[in-house]
């Protein structure tokens, strides 16, 4: 991050380096908010409220946790600007709070209605409702705790002469550390202490669940809401990379509310944190795939594996939905094309690589078949028969590709000059894809 990423001073030169949360620690603190029957029927929501962003302290300054802590522990906001006493009903206008600030104000320079410590204040004074929400930030890129005011502006002077101004607040939720606030919101958050959030900008469900995620169940083992992580083609990564010594965590005993439950301490950021229990992880593979056999040990003891074989039903109930059906596309049995074509390369080559129902559900016509059968179905047959031919025209049912073939036709190659037959050991064929295709073998 350079010095300016914050709109803090410019005279930051050079870069830092931050930790910023991976995928799976921001979707396993999304996890841990997810709430149960009773925090659904009970939740409270955003309707009729105002969301505001608001900065309780500096992030970067000595001090700040200290504040933070003080404010979540007495169940207030506070906010600094001028020392002065806004109590008073006349400070309702805003034009009293401008001559207050020019005639007892500290900050140098021309105060205006539209000065921080004019507006600022005023939105805090006047515009903060109780029954609003507030997004306490951590920098621009995070936020902290959320909170519903319940309070109306009180002045507590304070030894060091700031934030002196309070509001009696509920707090919903809090983590020192912060999450990403692009976890509610579409973009960072501005240096101003104190503004209205746009509601269009908002990811109210998942602002929701935070403020919803104090809520206790009655029954430490209900149901929580399921989050999913899906890493497609696990087999192909580096699974020391992807979870390194966290994979441990993966463990049903070992997530968080469980009977051995663990929480590690993070290096870089030194945070804790821990895998809920209601974070389920599917990780996909295709078992054709020659680096299976690679798979790290660490990964198969954690894992459940599930075959998921070609299904006709499925290909049937997906077109099926689509208005389509399988059985008769254009004269086609899809549901027959696939089956025999399975049934035939589990014969000649093995199970493990059969042809997949997912080739065909987007067909919609009898061009969208030939389209699949001529560019990626016989291809892979193919690539599976290294280039014998003869054995793909086995599994399609062209026999020698000769006499009233249906995909392949093959034709007797002549033996060149100075060549006689017997030297080649016998016919040699020149295979190639028809024009035109004859499902007639697997007519409806």
């Amino acid at each position: 991050m350079t010095g300016s990423d914050d709109d803090e001073e410019a005279a930051s030169v050079g870069f830092r380096l931050e930790t910023v949360p991976g995928i799976f620690r921001r979707i396993a603190k999304r996890a841990e908010t997810g709430l149960g029957k009773k925090a659904i029927s009970n939740r409270i929501t955003t309707e009729g409220r105002q969301i505001y962003k608001m900065s309780v302290g500096f992030s970067r300054h000595a001090g700040d946790q200290e504040l933070f802590e003080q404010v979540i522990e007495g169940g207030y906001t506070l906010l600094d600007w001028e020392d002065i006493d806004w109590s008073d009903p006349k400070y309702e206008n805003a034009e009293e709070i401008l001559k207050a600030c020019e005639a007892q104000g500290k900050i140098e320079g021309p105060v205006t209605l539209q000065s921080g410590q004019v507006s600022i204040t005023e939105t805090f004074r006047n515009r903060l409702k109780a029954g609003d929400i507030i997004v306490v930030s951590k920098g621009n890129r995070l936020i902290r705790a959320i909170g519903e005011v319940t309070g109306q502006y009180e002045y507590y002077p304070r030894s060091d002469g700031k934030f002196a101004h309070r509001r009696a607040v509920r707090w919903l939720w809090h983590d020192p550390a912060g999450v990403p606030v692009t976890e509610i919101y579409d973009g960072n958050f501005t240096m101003r202490s104190l503004y209205g959030l746009r509601k269009e900008r908002l990811n109210i469900p998942a602002l929701e669940r935070y403020m919803n995620s104090a809520i206790k169940e009655a029954d430490a083992q209900v149901e929580r809401e399921a989050f999913v992580l899906i890493i497609d083609e696990i087999n192909r990564a580096n699974i020391s990379k992807v979870f390194g010594e966290l994979i441990t965590l993966l463990e049903p005993d070992k997530r968080l509310g469980q009977a051995n439950a663990l929480r590690v301490h993070l290096p870089y950021s030194g945070d804790e944190f821990g895998v809920p229990a209601n974070l389920h992880i599917i990780g996909t593979m295709n078992t054709a795939d020659r680096s299976i056999a690679l798979l790290d040990t660490a990964l198969r003891r954690r894992f459940t594996f599930r075959e998921l074989m070609p299904n006709v039903g499925e290909l049937r109930q997906g077109l099926a939905a689509k208005g389509i059906e399988a059985a008769n596309l254009d004269g086609i049995d899809l549901c027959k094309l696939l089956q025999i074509i399975n049934e035939r390369i589990e014969y000649l080559f093995d199970r493990e690589n059969q042809i997949g129902h997912a080739y065909f559900t987007s067909c919609r016509s009898r061009a969208d078949v030939e389209a699949v059968m001529r560019h990626k179905v016989i291809p892979l047959l193919a690539e599976y028969f290294h280039e014998d031919w003869s054995k793909v025209a086995a599994v399609l049912g062209d026999d020698n590709g000769t006499n009233g073939s249906h995909f392949l036709e093959a034709k007797r190659l002549a033996a060149p000059a100075g060549f006689a037959d017997d030297e080649l050991g016998g016919d040699k064929m020149s295979w190639s894809v028809k024009a035109d295709f004859d499902f007639s073998d697997f007519s409806a």
